[in-house]
């Protein structure tokens, strides 16, 4: 069966098809995306001698080594004199100053850490004292029609949220029915806080689905016996200053706040039977919080290449491509004999080898496209989006200018002639293009993956307002698992997937349009007192 898309890849390949009233990329472009390059690129990113391109690695450095080396040999050119983004992570060790205070009416308590909350991984080094209020969730989806931030007054407010998302066990849940989306992630509550201005976050566990509210946080190697010293998170460096106090609560300080788990319960009921946040300020309820941390400056980079647009007005316009090359590295403690190694095939050596392809097919085209493009491979994604978030918060070209970004994450598995296609709900002109574009190649298009808008780097793009692409083609038993291993990757579905992003950038890059980048519109959320 796998034999079908190579002899279809190969056939269409002879032709230049053009969409409607749009030039076709030139013919040495898409005859130089080939299924054997990819395979090279592959076997040596997902190799046992890379240990998982864990973020930061030795191995990491020798894979940005290697695409650099890819776009160096390809002709593309540095940007401010390299190959290289250079941005800085921070290894955080847990400081010595942690408290939680609550004051509900006249009752005021001092909680103990570990026993009572426990900081996350991404707290700030910072004190925050402020009313308490009730976010439900933590949510803003509007493209679920859903927001527990709406009417709500958060800033400089410390604000208490569920973890998990509503309708967690409901098959007909808004939320992807039962499957976990984005926004149930600690990660993506604790930027939607920020965003809203908040001074400070307490999660805790949804009582109504889980049963033990013990607050787990991070297990800090200086609070727990048998994690290991090294067993440390990292964060973004340039992120420090923005981040706030982000701890979770037990079960005694719900008490304190809502007299008992089960008031706690029932409000998370009402919000899961109704489809409606229940969000309102905590009266009488103040929460002085402090956490504390210590970091070491982790040097990291991102590659990059750019290919320089030739039109005089045009070419001070970019498009993006992008994929993130780094994975999560190996087991430590493994048995005699045992696979121990996240190879991460598919999570991310596929795209990886899939920019690598695109960025031949502009080398090897003798038209150059009227605007630049930059081509990008980031680090730091399974750790939080560090790389494309360290590119937008200090980028290399002006973000105005920046007129779209194609994301390529894990597009190598799974049905032979298919790929989901992220953005529909927000790049509708990008969508349209996809769509006339994908003619010539022949996929069947899927629209089903918004759910994982915000796990990959495509969103940090989207969060500066740019419209973007994300190519993926789903998950399976292998993801995140020491099975991702590079004889299961599709080459010849990544050469067919290289080969409409290429003809969707080259597209893009020889217009002089611009794409709209909309919001979708929440339909349900309401306003609460």
């Amino acid at each position: 069966m796998l034999k079908l898309p190579s002899l279809f890849f190969g056939i269409i390949s002879l032709f230049v098809f053009s969409a409607g009233d749009h030039p076709a990329p030139p013919r040495e472009a898409l005859e130089a995306i080939r299924a054997v390059d990819i395979r090279q690129h592959i076997n040596f990113l997902a190799a046992d001698s890379l240990k998982g391109r864990d973020t930061p690695s030795p191995e990491l450095e020798r894979a940005a080594e290697y695409i650099a080396a890819e776009f160096k040999r390809l002709g593309l050119k540095p940007v401010q004199g390299s190959h290289f983004n250079n941005f800085n992570l921070s290894i955080i060790r847990l400081g010595q100053e942690n408290a939680l205070t609550v004051t509900a009416g006249d009752r005021e308590v001092a909680y103990t850490i570990k026993q009572d909350f426990m900081p996350f991984d991404m707290t700030a080094s910072k004190l925050a004292a402020a009313p308490l209020v009730f976010a439900g969730y933590g949510v803003t989806a509007p493209e679920y029609g859903y927001d527990d931030y709406t009417g709500l007054e958060v800033k400089g407010k410390i604000v208490l949220a569920l973890r998990h998302e509503p309708g967690e066990k409901d098959p007909a849940s808004p939320f992807a029915g039962e499957k976990e989306t984005s926004h149930s992630q600690v990660s993506t509550k604790v930027q939607n806080a920020i965003d809203h201005g908040a001074a400070g976050l307490l999660i805790v566990n949804d009582p109504a689905n889980h049963r033990s509210l013990a607050p787990r946080g991070f297990p800090w190697p200086s609070l727990f016996d048998g994690i290991p010293d090294d067993a440390l998170p990292l964060t973004l460096a340039l992120a420090e200053k923005e981040k706030i106090p982000v701890v979770q609560v037990g079960e005694t300080v719900i008490q304190q706040i809502f007299g008992s788990v089960d008031t706690l319960r029932s409000w998370q009921q009402e919000i899961d039977r109704t489809r409606q946040p229940q969000s309102l300020a905590l009266a009488n309820v103040q929460v002085k919080l402090q956490t504390s941390t210590e970091t070491t400056l982790q040097p990291t980079r991102n590659v990059i290449g750019l290919i320089e647009g030739v039109d005089p007005k045009l070419k001070n316009e970019l498009v993006v491509i992008g994929a993130h090359y780094d994975h999560v590295g190996f087991k430590k403690q493994h048995g005699e004999g045992e696979d121990y190694i996240f190879n991460g095939a598919d999570d991310n050596a596929s795209g990886t080898s899939a920019v690598l392809a695109i960025a031949k097919a502009f080398s090897a085209s003798k038209k150059k496209p009227k605007r630049s493009v930059l081509l990008m491979t980031f680090a730091g994604e399974e750790k939080g989006l560090f790389g494309s978030r360290a590119y937008v918060e200090q980028p290399l070209w002006s973000l105005e200018n920046t007129v779209a970004m194609l994301n390529l994450d894990m597009v190598g598995r799974n049905a032979p002639d298919s790929v989901s296609v992220g953005g529909v709900t927000r790049s509708p002109d990008l969508i349209k293009i996809n769509e006339e574009e994908n003619a010539a190649v022949g996929l069947t298009l899927d629209y089903s993956v918004e759910q994982y808008h915000h796990r990959s780097d495509q969103y940090n793009f989207a969060r500066k307002k740019i419209p973007f692409l994300f190519y993926f083609t789903g998950v399976h038993a292998d993801y995140h698992q020491v099975g991702d291993h590079p004889e299961k990757i599709n080459e010849h579905k990544i050469a067919r997937i290289a080969t409409l992003a290429f003809r969707v950038a080259w597209r893009v890059a020889n217009s002089d349009a611009r794409y709209r980048l909309v919001e979708p519109k929440s339909s349900t959320a309401v306003e609460f007192e």
